[in-house]
């Protein structure tokens, strides 16, 4: 089968392109730059710009199969850079498969779409989507899911995907952030650790995505046109797994605490300040992240295991040890249920 990943050299969107091509599949992946690794897997390079249409278009010709999973998903930025990339991006990818007749999209969104800002357990799948957002990442994103999902039709058959918390080897934003800021005095615990939240290894999520490939047969399958949230379906009080990964790394233990309350409003004055002064640089908190860190958030995996057959490959253990073993030696394994070893490097 002739897939096509965009954000194909990025942390997840590797690890589909890794999975596709163990499965026998002609994989081709997309992006503004390049990436040999990826290459010397055995993946075709296609180079361009998702504000490309034309661009866009030529790279899903002849494909059966579009993973989108490229996305500016950074904590800060303007608005219509986010808007650029996240949705008009993803317009582009919806209006060229249907030029070309590629019948099945499989879109990587995200949980933070519905409210980060309130605690959610157990969290159903047709939770309505926010009102308000505190970042312009969920905002942007919650306007291309809903594109993605209205586009499900005869010409194209569209399912969503909200992986949550993905860590695993070669992460290069979340973990590296909070092991520098650990290191160096400045993480504080936000709220009194109690919040429970679903983490998401790597390989699950990536995994989610061929479940997800292989149960939208048609417009008309069960999961097409819906959205449906991804994790280990494992929830963990989240200050402890930053313990125990602080530990594993041979990290500084967490010494302050904030309050929720106190917190969010610290995140408020420091995006109020750069906002008035028009900084680009990413501001050391935002309320994006307090809601992130500060709030509970697990989601129930009854209906992707119902209508994608997505099933959890690597226990959370297995992929915390192995995410540990990367951060620390620079390699990593992990032992899917299966009892197959997968190695990063």
């Amino acid at each position: 089968m002739k897939t096509l990943v965009t954000g194909g050299g990025g942390f997840l969107g590797r690890r589909i392109v890794e999975l596709l091509l163990q499965q026998g599949h002609d994989v081709s992946f997309l992006s503004r730059g390049r990436y040999p690794e990826v290459e010397a897997l055995g993946a075709t390079w296609v180079q361009a710009d998702l504000c490309d249409a034309g661009a866009v278009r030529e790279a899903v010709r002849g494909m059966d199969v579009v993973f989108h999973v490229a996305a500016k998903a950074e904590p800060w930025g303007k608005y219509e850079d986010f808007y650029a990339v996240n949705v008009t991006g993803t317009d582009n990818v919806i209006a060229a498969m249907k030029a070309e007749g590629v019948k099945r999209l499989v879109y990587t969104s995200t949980p933070s779409v519905v409210s980060m800002m309130l605690d959610t357990e157990n969290g159903a799948q047709d939770l309505p989507y926010s009102d308000e957002y505190p970042t312009v990442y969920a905002e942007t994103k919650a306007e291309a899911e809903r594109h993605v999902i209205a586009a499900n039709g005869p010409e194209l058959a569209t399912v969503s995907l909200r992986p949550h918390l993905i860590m695993g080897p070669r992460e290069d934003k979340m973990i590296p952030r909070i092991l520098e800021r650990a290191e160096t005095g400045k993480l504080p615990q936000i709220g009194d650790g109690s919040n429970v939240v679903d983490i998401t290894y790597v390989d699950n999520a990536a995994w989610a995505h061929l479940d997800a490939m292989d149960a939208l047969e048609d417009h008309t399958s069960p999961c097409a046109g819906k959205a449906y949230f991804i994790s280990n379906d494992e929830p963990v009080r989240l200050w402890d797994w930053v313990g125990g990964l602080l530990e594993g790394c041979n990290k500084p233990p967490l010494k302050r605490q904030l309050s929720y309350g106190m917190a969010w409003r610290l995140a408020g004055i420091v995006e109020f300040i750069w906002r008035l002064f028009g900084l680009q640089s990413e501001p050391r908190i935002t309320q994006f992240q307090v809601a992130g860190m500060g709030k509970t958030h697990w989601y129930d995996m009854g209906p992707a295991k119902r209508d994608l057959g997505y099933r959890i490959r690597v226990p959370l253990d297995e992929g915390t040890k192995a995410t540990i073993q990367w951060f620390t030696q620079g390699e990593a394994e992990a032992v899917t249920v299966e009892g197959e070893v997968v190695r990063y490097a």
